[in-house]
């Protein structure tokens, strides 16, 4: 049995506003081998918007707590049908949490449920995807979590970065990211990863920080200390990145994540150049977006529809992708003489 492991314009004239942003944890894949991981903590980066982003609707946000919600009530679900004692182990807790106890810790150190009952329940598994013909599993495995901790994490950086985007550009616009960045990073991974099974909604997660990314350049008009602000989510997507090198953490599905979460921002995330909602109503001399708005929505909508043309056309033909880039398994685990990659 599998041990599970954890998965990470124009000037201003109104007052600026900060967001406090902390990075997504990681998505873990559930391999042979034991590992721990989790989420970093970096300092909140400041986002000034000016008077034209204060003309926005401010919207209320309810879908990202129902998605954490949801979230959680899945863990609960799993948790009930892992029923640990069953199995008569060595289970974390289990005086009083019975049939919600834990796996043993050497099984899994995140304190979760086994990762046969992740199988079950929807975690990402290539043969399941490309031979059992369930490719329901590229959205699932992001409503599942290997443990507690993970599932802690995951929620936490949740309500840090989409809170922030939900009041700013509505539900749909973050569902949509969220679940199609998720969808995204599931591509990628089961593509590259062939071994263990993979869970965690930081793929979609890291949609969100790329969407913020994306948003950032194409509204680039609207924002004061806007170098300030690309700085700190570079840093921010640069570490979170790096570490997806460390042994039984699913990188592939952080890298598809942010890259569908990156072109998604430029098509659902797009406002007005600055000073168009200040025109009189009926008088509109000035173009609602830039030019270069619109060549970047337009680049992004044509590498977002060729991206999973090709990503799926070559999941469902049993495609590796490490047979077409050799030096690609680095990007998810770099061997050292503290620990071997087995991906």
């Amino acid at each position: 049995m599998s041990n599970a492991d954890v998965e990470a314009g124009g000037p201003a004239r109104a007052a600026p506003a900060t967001t406090g942003i902390k990075p997504p944890p990681g998505r873990y894949n559930m391999t042979a081998g034991n590992g721990n991981g989790s989420a970093p903590y970096m300092p909140p980066s400041p986002f000034y918007y000016d008077n034209a982003a204060a003309h926005e609707r401010h919207h209320w946000a309810w879908l990202v707590p129902l998605v954490v919600i949801a979230n959680v009530a899945m863990f609960v679900v799993v948790m009930f049908y892992n029923n640990c004692p069953r199995g008569g182990g060595d289970c974390v807790g289990r005086g009083f949490l019975r049939r919600f106890s834990f796996q043993p810790l050497k099984e899994n150190p995140l304190l979760g449920p086994s990762a046969a009952t992740l199988q079950k329940y929807g975690a990402l598994d290539w043969y399941k995807v490309v031979r059992g013909n369930q490719a329901w599993r590229l959205e699932s495995c992001t409503w599942l979590h290997a443990g507690l901790i993970h599932l802690l994490a995951n929620m936490i950086s949740l309500i840090f970065i989409g809170v922030r985007l939900e009041q700013q550009f509505g539900f749909w616009k973050v569902g949509l990211v969220y679940l199609v960045s998720g969808f995204g990073g599931s591509v990628l991974s089961v593509l590259f990863i062939r071994k263990g099974v993979s869970v965690g909604a930081s793929g979609a997660l890291f949609g969100l920080l790329g969407a913020m990314l994306s948003e950032l350049i194409t509204n680039w008009t609207i924002y004061t200390n806007r170098f300030a602000a690309m700085l700190n989510l570079v840093i921010i997507a640069a570490i979170n990145l790096a570490l997806g090198i460390l042994p039984h953490v699913d990188n592939f599905a952080h890298i598809g994540g942010f890259a569908t979460g990156f072109l998604l921002g430029f098509v659902l995330l797009i406002q007005p150049q600055f000073g168009w909602l200040e025109q009189p109503f009926g008088s509109k001399s000035k173009s609602k977006y830039k030019a270069y708005q619109i060549i970047l929505l337009l680049l992004a909508l044509v590498l977002l529809a060729a991206g999973f043309a090709v990503g799926l056309v070559m999941v469902f033909r049993g495609e590796n992708g490490n047979d077409h880039c050799r030096w690609c398994h680095f990007l998810t685990c770099v061997p050292t003489s503290s620990w071997k990659c087995d991906n």
